[in-house]
């Protein structure tokens, strides 16, 4: 009796997996790898392609790490944080100090010790931006939970202040971010060049990814946070305080922002203080695109963004400013709720 309940119990499993992967949205995906295929006659060189694809790849993925943050608040505690930048801003400036202060070991010749500077300021960096995430959620958001409006305002005059308060500690000036020596120039594949920086920002961003996939839905965590969104009393009756999960949630999106600054100073190669403010609008952008609170949405519209960016860069420069809103047009108008929208899962 036990053999056959289990057998049937495994039989049930494997429809559920396989019934998942028939029902599985592939659209998005090829839609990514058409824009790489169809850009490559467009450009003409295949080596000047590769190029602009890694290139893209590259500041896609790094879009990802920033965007993932806010969209992991929007969509597992509907908070509208408009202040995102704020810890945008202060990971890319906590580097310029970590970095500063292991000269060093950035103008070394080992790529170990280049290495080790640059981790080590992302581990501050997110620690920093962390810990204003809690602040920020104690004292800007919690008052304002379900009320969107007054998110939207709130979060931004946190930001400003923010902003401001950076102004105070660093300057309004704005501060060379340079890449640590072994970092520094490209990789020669065949007649195609691809720098040093963006293949380990690649490697980055991927595992970045691949831990919260994995912690959303493989793990008892993100299975707790998941149901709190759905039925946040019955989770509580269980025993299980929702509100510490909320709260590391935002801190851990801070802490994410905070990663995705010290990247995109480093990628800049400077940091000012409206870093995260002029971020922001790309951050939208590919959260819009993805589909609102979906990470995997957020991953393919952060690739299609900086590959749209680059492309057109190259082909059309004076289309490039806008390159990015038009794309987000067309997305919408074929999918206006996104391309993976949470409320279909």
């Amino acid at each position: 009796m036990s053999t056959g309940t289990t057998t049937t119990a495994g039989n049930a499993s494997t429809r559920s997996v396989l019934r998942l992967k028939a029902d599985f949205d592939w659209m998005p995906i090829a839609l990514l790898f058409a824009v790489l295929l169809l850009a490559w006659p467009l450009v003409g060189s295949s080596s000047t392609w590769v190029t602009l694809s890694v290139a893209g790849l590259a500041m896609g993925l790094i879009i990802f790490i920033i965007a993932s943050g806010l969209t992991l608040i929007f969509g597992l505690m509907d908070v509208l944080n408009f202040g995102h930048g704020v810890f945008i801003a202060l990971g890319a400036f906590v580097a310029t100090s970590v970095m500063g202060g292991m000269a060093d070991w950035t103008a070394s010749d080992s790529v170990i010790r280049n290495l080790a500077a640059v981790f080590a300021a992302m581990l501050v960096a997110m620690a920093a931006a962390g810990a204003l995430g809690l602040a920020f959620e104690r004292v800007i958001v919690r008052p304002v939970y379900g009320q969107h409006l007054k998110q939207i305002l709130i979060t931004m005059g946190g930001m400003i202040v923010g902003e401001e308060l950076i102004k105070v500690v660093w300057g309004p000036q704005q501060i060379p971010l340079p890449l640590p020596e072994t970092l520094r120039g490209s990789f020669i594949v065949g007649d195609a060049s691809i720098e040093k920086y963006r293949v380990l920002a690649v490697v980055i961003g991927l595992i970045v990814f691949a831990k919260l996939l994995y912690v959303l839905n493989r793990t008892k965590l993100g299975l707790l946070v998941r149901a709190g969104v759905q039925d946040r009393e019955m989770v509580e009756s269980l025993g299980y305080r929702i509100r510490r999960l909320f709260v590391g949630v935002f801190v851990t999106g801070s802490a994410l922002a905070g990663l995705g600054g010290v990247m995109w100073g480093l990628y800049q190669q400077s940091v000012v203080p409206q870093i995260g403010a002029q971020v922001n609008i790309l951050i939208f952008i590919v959260i819009i695109i993805g589909g609102l609170g979906s990470t995997l949405g957020c991953f393919v519209g952060a690739l299609l963004v900086g590959l749209m960016a680059n492309y057109t860069g190259y082909l059309a420069p004076k289309v490039a400013l806008f390159s990015n809103i038009g794309l987000m047009v067309a997305i919408l108008l074929w999918r206006p709720q996104g391309l993976y929208p949470v409320t279909n899962r």
